[in-house]
């Protein structure tokens, strides 16, 4: 064995044996218990960030642990290839968008392969290759046919630059998240999944994740968003343009009779007819098209607005109430149409009182509606029949009373609206529907997929190229000419399945092999950032649910276990190349050497908090692996330890087994249950402080008693530093591969102490230490206690009064004069 620690040389050895035994390779094996652990895909930007690295190295070491429990543990890898950070990327770069990705694809999985990462490659997946998209796209025609896609004209949120519609996530302060350009709203034709279908769903189903972050359980709820309401319909007093009504839904019918105006959106049918012959009106609607729909905007804006000169009934005083177009009311939230009860919901409270709106108060509850609206639930005023009534007892005598004169009904809605899944943009998989000469649409015939995205274009920063190349959408079917669509899908549909598609990711004949599928899913433990807890984890959960009821897979859920790992920064903010702040991880493995880097990114805070970067922490990991290094090396020059003689054991070589076993007991927690890694690598730390402190070297016992320990510290330790660890199993005389070795088990009876320390209390203050025998009865441990020369000394002069003993811990003397 080389007296010092080389990384290099050993790095280099272990990938080179692991590529060569092909050593995380995995099949379908029934006869043990599987365990599917998967880390969220990157996109392929080219270099690996020191995310990249703490996200990794979580999932490999989780993987690598559940394998040691003898389990069959998948870890595969893939990339998230398509988006439009690659289309600018190549146009930055004067490419396209695929040679640009592919290029980095290698660069990445090179730099994943240095860091020791134990992925399955043979699952490899990109998601912008044919025989990837192929499978989603010929879902999406079988989702169409069940009717549960439709396309239809919708408000986006529109970024100018970009050409492409935002998700209202990707809105921040009204401005694009790519380029911060002034996002603004748009109508256009849209494809949509029926994601409200399964509403009601995905959001009971959250009670069967006890494996996930309440945090993310909570996010997902609020944005599901059930709530119990009223639907109920305003008559107009006069009909315009053959409208005779309009329809709203509200949570709160208590305040109905408060109702001074209806508010619609810029979009709604009464607002388009209202602006035919009215210019004013015309103009707003039109300004209203530069606000984002995203709703924290909406909720931030100026509320602006316009009488459109029609008017609505009360639906149960008859009532005449203006109807005003309001920028803040969005036509694809409910119905388009809003109730206004300025006295109870700020909002509104704010509009009227920009426009001289009445203002009732039909609620007693504290405040003052000349101040603000009154938004606390109470008890009825100033409503008539219904005063008196509490605000719940009001919702039933409303509701009642519109169910019966027909003009409304308790409703239970959603916040979730319907995922529109197209995009303008060039580099994603085609949608795979196509129009005939009258406009009429229908998938693309299942021999025809995939519908294959050209990747030999010339990009011009301004329009696809498949919508700038007019015959890429010609086509002919049977003889018959089609034009076929060229929005391409969001790349959320790319990210919603791959974790199933991993199961038979090689199957070129269906979408997914259900036995593989079923027998590798759900997948046990799903590591990424807390950033995914609504849009992508939500996707999932819903594609998921669509795979299952297509008869793919047998399971309700994708992810059993979700760990949100924290971000890694650096001078308390996160690292960015914006900021300048980032650390190279490919400059410290050239430096350190992988297993320093993993070692430090696992010790430095528990997985779910944010790290803050040291470039002294990175050197302390360092310090220690070359200490665990001499440690092994000085113990194999000491010579050969004999078997272990358990009855012969001094009490040093007592200490360190029950050291040694007491850190399996904690580690063994701490990576199973508790998954604080970093305080598993603290203990191991205090292990091998031990080893360097009790060892005795002059005895073959004393060396089989460190032998025990050492092997125990590398194999706690190989999850997390799994070169070095394979080298020392290996000169620590094992013939097989440490990641095939068993995980140590606790032994109990070492972990006995013949001896206890005891703390040793006077009135409540410690006044010494006493060692007893762990055998020794209540009146011994006492009569210990009391014969302590410091505790004697501070009894002098008191009479003892009472005497409390807390088994194997404490003795407290209660004294006084």
């Amino acid at each position: 064995m080389q007296e010092h620690y080389n990384p290099t040389e050993i790095e280099k050895s272990a990938q080179e044996h692991w590529r060569k035994s092909d050593s995380f390779s995995v099949k379908h094996d029934d006869s043990k218990e599987k365990f599917y652990c998967l880390s969220m895909f990157p996109y392929p930007s080219g270099k690996l960030h020191m995310g990249h690295v703490r996200n990794y190295s979580l999932g490999d070491v989780v993987s690598r642990y559940q394998r040691m429990l003898g389990k069959n543990v998948m870890q595969p890898m893939g990339w998230d290839a398509f988006g439009l950070p690659a289309e600018n990327a190549a146009i930055k770069h004067n490419t396209a968008p695929a040679p640009w990705t592919y290029s980095n694809i290698e660069d990445m999985k090179a730099q994943f392969d240095q860091l020791g990462f134990g992925f399955d490659w043979s699952r490899e997946l990109a998601t912008c290759k044919p025989d990837y998209y192929r499978w989603e796209q010929w879902f999406f025609t079988k989702l169409y046919e069940k009717g549960l896609v439709y396309k239809k004209t919708s408000a986006v949120n529109w970024c100018p630059n970009d050409q492409t519609v935002l998700a209202n996530e990707q809105v921040i302060d009204g401005c694009c998240w790519r380029c911060d350009t002034v996002v603004e709203r748009k109508e256009i034709p849209q494809w949509f999944i029926k994601i409200t279908a399964y509403a009601e769903e995905l959001l009971n189903d959250l009670d069967q994740l006890d494996g996930w972050p309440e945090q993310v359980r909570t996010m997902q709820k609020n944005w599901i968003g059930r709530s119990e309401g009223v639907e109920m319909r305003f008559d107009l007093a006069t009909a315009i343009d053959d409208i005779h009504d309009l329809s709203i839904y509200t949570t709160r019918p208590d305040t109905l009779m408060g109702v001074s105006y209806v508010a619609v959106a810029a979009e709604h049918p009464i607002a388009k007819a209202a602006s035919t012959n009215n210019t004013e009106l015309a103009e707003f609607i039109q300004s209203c098209k530069a606000n984002s729909v995203a709703e924290a905007d909406m909720a931030t804006m100026e509320k602006l607005g316009l009488d459109t000169g029609v008017k609505a009934k009360h639906p149960i005083t008859g009532e005449e109430v203006p109807v005003f177009v309001a920028n803040f009311v969005l036509m694809d939230y409910g119905s388009g149409a809003v109730m206004a009860v300025p006295g109870h919901d700020q909002r509104d409270w704010e509009f009227a009182t920009k426009y001289g709106i009445d203002i009732k108060q039909v609620i007693d509850a504290d405040g003052d509606i000349s101040v603000a609206a009154i938004t606390e639930k109470g008890t009825l005023i100033n409503s008539g029949k219904y005063d008196g009534l509490t605000s719940d007892e009001a919702f039933k005598a409303i509701a009642s009373d519109l169910e019966a004169n027909n003009q409304g009904q308790v409703k239970v809605n959603f916040r979730l609206r319907d995922w529109g899944v197209s995009r303008q943009r060039y580099w994603g998989a085609p949608i795979p529907m196509m129009y005939d000469a009258n406009g009429k649409e229908q998938p693309i015939p299942e021999s025809m997929l995939p519908v294959e995205l050209p990747e030999d274009v010339e990009m011009d920063g301004v329009q696809s190229p498949i919508k700038a190349d007019p015959n890429w959408a010609k086509i002919t079917v049977n003889g018959e000419a089609f034009t076929r669509e060229t929005d391409t899908f969001d790349t959320f549909m790319e990210s919603s399945w791959y974790y199933a598609r991993y199961c038979s990711s090689n199957d070129d004949t269906q979408m997914l092999n259900p036995e593989e599928a079923n027998y590798w899913l759900p997948v046990d433990q799903y590591i990424g950032g807390i950033e995914h807890a609504i849009l992508h984890l939500l996707y999932a959960r819903f594609f998921h649910k669509l795979l299952r009821d297509a008869g793919l897979v047998d399971s309700d859920e994708p992810f059993k276990r979700l760990l949100c790992q924290g971000m890694v920064l650096k001078d308390g903010a996160k690292m960015s190349k914006s900021k300048g702040n980032t650390v190279d991880p490919q400059a410290l493995i050239d430096q350190y050497g992988a297993d320093t880097v993993r070692l430090f990114i696992m010790f430095a805070a528990p997985p779910e908090q944010s790290l803050e970067w040291s470039d002294s922490g990175v050197e302390g990991a360092h310090r220690f692996l070359k200490k665990l290094w001499r440690t092994v090396h000085g113990h194999l020059e000491a010579g050969v330890p004999s078997d272990l003689d358990l009855t012969s054991l001094s009490d040093s070589d007592k200490a360190l087994r029950r050291k040694t076993h007491e850190t399996i007991a904690k580690v063994s927690d701490d990576f199973g249950r508790r998954q604080t890694f970093n305080t598993a690598i603290a203990a191991i730390m205090e292990l091998l402080n031990e080893v360097n402190k009790l060892a005795t070297r002059n005895t073959a016992n004393g060396l089989a008693v460190e032998r025990e320990a050492l092997d125990a510290a590398v194999l706690m330790l190989s999850p997390i530093v799994p070169h070095v660890a394979h080298e020392l199993w290996g000169l620590l005389g094992h013939h097989n591969d440490v990641i095939n070795a068993e995980w140590p088990t606790a032994d109990e009876k070492a972990m006995i102490r013949d001896e206890l320390t005891i703390v040793v209390q006077v009135n409540g203050k410690v006044r010494g230490k006493v060692q007893v025998p762990a055998s020794a009865s209540k009146e011994e441990v006492e009569a210990l206690a009391q014969a302590d020369e410091n505790v004697v000394r501070h009894l002098d002069g008191l009479t003892v009064r009472k005497v409390i003993v807390v088994p194997g811990r404490l003795v407290n003397i209660v004294a006084s004069a």
